[in-house]
Protein backbone atom coordinates (compact mmCIF):
# COMPACT_ATOMS: atom_id res chain seq x y z
CA UNK A 1 0.00 0.00 0.00
CA UNK A 2 1.28 3.67 -0.87
CA UNK A 3 0.14 6.24 0.94
CA UNK A 4 1.26 10.26 0.08
CA UNK A 5 0.11 12.70 2.54
CA UNK A 6 0.34 16.77 1.30
CA UNK A 7 1.21 19.83 3.39
CA UNK A 8 2.03 23.38 3.96
CA UNK A 9 -0.60 24.88 1.90
CA UNK A 10 -2.10 27.95 2.43
CA UNK A 11 -2.69 31.65 1.60
CA UNK A 12 0.10 34.12 0.79
CA UNK A 13 0.43 37.14 -1.41
CA UNK A 14 1.29 37.89 -4.99
CA UNK A 15 5.41 37.36 -4.67
CA UNK A 16 5.40 35.94 -1.39
CA UNK A 17 7.16 32.00 -0.69
CA UNK A 18 5.93 28.62 0.63
CA UNK A 19 7.33 25.40 1.05
CA UNK A 20 5.29 22.28 0.30
CA UNK A 21 5.69 18.76 1.44
CA UNK A 22 4.75 15.51 0.99
CA UNK A 23 5.14 12.41 3.29
CA UNK A 24 5.37 8.75 1.62
CA UNK A 25 4.35 6.06 3.15
CA UNK A 26 5.71 3.54 1.04
CA UNK A 27 8.43 0.44 1.27
CA UNK A 28 12.12 1.25 -0.66
CA UNK A 29 11.06 5.04 -1.07
CA UNK A 30 14.34 5.47 -3.11
CA UNK A 31 12.99 3.08 -6.20
CA UNK A 32 10.15 5.84 -6.92
CA UNK A 33 10.74 9.17 -9.06
CA UNK A 34 8.63 11.79 -7.43
CA UNK A 35 6.87 14.02 -8.84
CA UNK A 36 4.89 17.77 -7.95
CA UNK A 37 1.18 18.26 -10.28
CA UNK A 38 -1.23 20.82 -10.12
CA UNK A 39 -5.00 21.82 -10.88
CA UNK A 40 -6.28 24.94 -11.17
CA UNK A 41 -10.22 25.51 -11.13
CA UNK A 42 -11.56 24.53 -15.01
CA UNK A 43 -8.44 23.63 -15.56
CA UNK A 44 -6.37 19.93 -16.78
CA UNK A 45 -3.82 18.79 -13.76
CA UNK A 46 -0.18 19.57 -14.87
CA UNK A 47 3.20 18.65 -14.01
CA UNK A 48 4.91 21.07 -12.06
CA UNK A 49 8.51 19.12 -11.16
CA UNK A 50 9.36 15.90 -10.80
CA UNK A 51 12.44 14.21 -9.22
CA UNK A 52 14.18 10.63 -9.69
CA UNK A 53 15.57 8.62 -6.37
CA UNK A 54 19.14 9.87 -8.09
CA UNK A 55 17.96 13.48 -8.09
CA UNK A 56 17.75 14.35 -11.49
CA UNK A 57 14.83 17.15 -11.93
CA UNK A 58 12.38 18.30 -14.21
CA UNK A 59 9.99 21.38 -14.57
CA UNK A 60 7.68 23.02 -16.46
CA UNK A 61 9.40 25.51 -18.71
CA UNK A 62 7.51 28.62 -17.45
CA UNK A 63 8.17 27.36 -13.40
CA UNK A 64 12.20 26.77 -13.91
CA UNK A 65 13.06 29.74 -12.07
CA UNK A 66 11.12 29.90 -9.29
CA UNK A 67 10.28 26.13 -8.10
CA UNK A 68 12.49 23.89 -7.01
CA UNK A 69 11.80 19.98 -5.89
CA UNK A 70 13.78 18.26 -3.92
CA UNK A 71 13.91 14.99 -1.95
CA UNK A 72 14.95 13.02 1.26
CA UNK A 73 15.26 9.72 1.14
CA UNK A 74 16.37 9.16 4.59
CA UNK A 75 12.83 10.25 5.40
CA UNK A 76 10.42 9.45 2.66
CA UNK A 77 10.04 13.26 1.87
CA UNK A 78 9.92 15.35 -0.97
CA UNK A 79 9.23 19.12 -0.97
CA UNK A 80 8.45 21.90 -3.46
CA UNK A 81 9.57 25.32 -2.94
CA UNK A 82 7.95 27.87 -4.59
CA UNK A 83 8.83 31.51 -5.04
CA UNK A 84 8.08 34.64 -6.34
CA UNK A 85 4.10 33.41 -6.42
CA UNK A 86 1.61 34.83 -9.09
CA UNK A 87 -2.17 34.74 -8.79
CA UNK A 88 -1.91 31.97 -11.40
CA UNK A 89 -0.12 29.67 -9.31
CA UNK A 90 -3.04 29.08 -7.25
CA UNK A 91 -4.58 25.42 -7.45
CA UNK A 92 -4.58 22.28 -5.36
CA UNK A 93 -0.98 20.63 -5.74
CA UNK A 94 -0.63 16.86 -6.11
CA UNK A 95 2.06 14.44 -4.50
CA UNK A 96 2.38 11.60 -7.18
CA UNK A 97 5.01 8.64 -6.63
CA UNK A 98 5.82 6.73 -10.31
CA UNK A 99 6.98 3.01 -10.29
CA UNK A 100 8.06 1.39 -13.67
CA UNK A 101 8.77 -2.11 -13.29
CA UNK A 102 9.12 -5.09 -15.03
CA UNK A 103 5.72 -5.90 -14.00
CA UNK A 104 3.83 -2.47 -15.55
CA UNK A 105 3.81 0.90 -14.80
CA UNK A 106 2.20 2.39 -10.85
CA UNK A 107 1.57 6.15 -10.20
CA UNK A 108 -0.01 7.02 -6.44
CA UNK A 109 -1.27 9.98 -5.94
CA UNK A 110 -1.91 12.16 -2.48
CA UNK A 111 -5.29 13.61 -1.63
CA UNK A 112 -3.70 17.56 -2.56
CA UNK A 113 -3.25 21.04 -0.72
CA UNK A 114 -4.70 24.21 -1.74
CA UNK A 115 -2.59 26.62 -2.52
CA UNK A 116 -3.95 30.14 -3.09
CA UNK A 117 -2.15 33.48 -4.13
CA UNK A 118 -4.39 36.31 -3.70
CA UNK A 119 -3.82 39.97 -2.28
Amino acid sequence: QVQLVESGGGLVQPGGSLRLSCAASVRTFSSYAMGWYRQAPWKQRELVAAITSGGSTNYADSLKRRFTISRDNAKNMVYLQMNSLKPEDTAVYYCNAHLDRWSGKYDYWGQGTQVTVSS
